[in-house]
């Protein structure tokens, strides 16, 4: 079933799309429309009678592992390969532009 698309809806979704088209975009534009439509009443035909909905082809699930912490408070072992320390952080030398 061949859907038309009117002159007024091309205009209108040009204008939401903030486009200028030309006559030949408009029909092409036209045309394309036409070929989405039909192909979404096309799959209105399909049987999907027990069909379960999905959002996804493969199923999803959460790979994030727990964040616990393995190795503890670390910060003096680390602060020994800091060039300088003050307060428990690193000193480093300034840097200019």
């Amino acid at each position: 079933m061949a859907n038309m698309i009117s002159d007024e809806t091309i205009e209108y979704v040009g204008i939401l799309a903030k486009l200028a088209l030309s006559e030949e975009e408009k029909e092409q534009a036209r045309k394309d429309m036409g070929s989405m439509l039909d192909y979404i009443d096309k799959l209105g035909e399909l049987e999907t009678q027990g069909v379960e909905p999905m959002s996804h082809v493969f199923p999803v699930k959460n790979v994030f592992r727990e964040d616990i912490v393995t190795n503890g408070d670390m910060r003096e072992e680390i602060l020994k390969n800091a060039p300088g320390e003050k307060d428990g952080m690193f000193v480093v030398p300034r840097t200019f532009e």
